[in-house]
């Protein structure tokens, strides 16, 4: 008989996002001999859209093409993840992945959107599986608390500043407002919780899984005290800080869709337009670089981020990109909170370094009732 299935590494959230990033870096890893996964993939949602997707997470190749600019070169490549073993659904299948989170879990990876740490107001622990992801992964932890479990070292991927902080916050504070002990909580302290920041476009499914996706990528995560990277990789970079990553992406890339996004629905514009033909249109490229200029450079200037211009270049070289089929549809999705996020923390950081600069542009935007 075949050894059964073993996964160290379990991840919440199935998106074509994590696979050719998270997954592939994994899967790579594995390849060059690293001890590293294999992975059990869990749906989150009742999603009946993505259930599909998880009878091809067997551990058989997933492809990953890699198309656009690198080197200043056009590539295409197609690459295999294989670090994907199991697939299962924390609604139908919860008691499964209790179990593995228990008895086989070392790391914990998530990636549920910006809007996965929200809760469900007024919801408890009890014997039904919770609704919300917080109070999922809670439940779990208690289950893995209770069978004596070692502690566990979790990456959440979300982009929300300082995500691993933020997860940690929030399950102490449902510890205490579901009544959990004082020995569960230390359990639960004791856990590593990283902070990290992803980055990669990944514009185009492929059916039932895969994913077309940008050459660059990044996977920074903070250092802190006993805490190892989850594989070694070109692409994973364990760095001393990670704010001025995290400021970059979030208020230049993410603030960048955003607008975008913000002007696709506001004028109307075709249903299927890609982010590469929205910034070929002259007057919208000249707004979106006057906002970068006026509005949002200076404020990286005032706060001692020297490399902000030159990443605001590349990050306008990767919208360009002419073999990504970018839709801004998608980037749309959850916009109200991208907004939030993405422009409401610009401008709060402007606040906190005390500088008057006015930004009429995206205080607009932030203000509007899109989304």
């Amino acid at each position: 008989m075949p050894e059964p299935i073993r996964t160290p590494i379990v991840q919440f959230g199935t998106s074509r996002f994590l696979q050719a990033h998270a997954d592939l870096f994994l899967s790579e890893a594995r390849g060059q001999g690293q001890d590293v996964g294999p992975v059990t993939i869990v749906q989150t949602t009742a999603s009946g859209a993505r259930a599909g997707r998880l009878r091809a997470f067997d551990g058989s190749p997933i492809p990953i093409i890699i198309r656009g600019i690198e080197n200043g070169a056009p590539v295409e490549r197609t690459v295999a993840v294989t670090s994907l073993v199991r697939g299962l659904s924390a609604v139908d299948d919860w008691a499964e992945v209790e179990r593995v989170v228990v008895d086989e879990a070392e790391i914990l990876i998530s990636n549920t959107s910006d809007a996965g740490f929200a809760l469900n107001e007024g919801e408890r622990l009890g014997a039904e599986v919770p609704r919300s992801f917080p109070l999922k992964l809670l439940k779990l932890l208690v289950a893995r608390w209770h069978a004596d479990g070692a502690p566990l070292t979790l990456f959440p991927c979300e982009l929300i500043p300082r995500n691993g902080d933020v997860l940690r916050a929030l399950l102490l504070k449902l510890s205490d407002e579901n009544g959990l002990s004082e020995p569960f909580r230390a359990w639960l302290e004791s856990c590593i919780f990283a902070n990290s920041l992803v980055d990669r476009i990944v514009s185009e499914p492929i059916e039932p899984a895969g994913a077309v996706a940008e050459p660059y990528a990044l996977w920074a995560i903070e250092k802190q005290q006993g805490l190892v990277a989850p594989c070694i990789h070109p692409d994973v970079r364990m760095v001393e800080d990670l704010a001025v990553v995290e400021r970059l992406k979030l208020f230049i890339l993410n603030l960048g869709h955003t607008v975008l996004a913000e002007w696709w629905r506001e004028g109307g514009r075709a249903e299927g337009e890609l982010v590469r033909e929205i910034v070929a249109d002259p007057a919208l490229r000249r707004r979106l670089d006057a906002i970068y200029d006026a509005e949002v450079l200076p404020i990286f200037a005032a706060g001692g981020i020297a490399e902000a211009p030159e990443y605001r270049a590349s990050v306008l070289e990767r919208f360009e990109n002419p073999f990504l089929a970018h839709r801004l549809a998608e980037i749309f999705g959850n916009h109200a909170e991208k907004k939030r996020r993405r422009i409401g923390g610009l401008l709060a950081w402007k606040q906190t370094i005390g500088l008057d600069l006015q930004t009429p542009q995206l205080d607009a935007i932030l203000a509007s009732g899109i989304g």
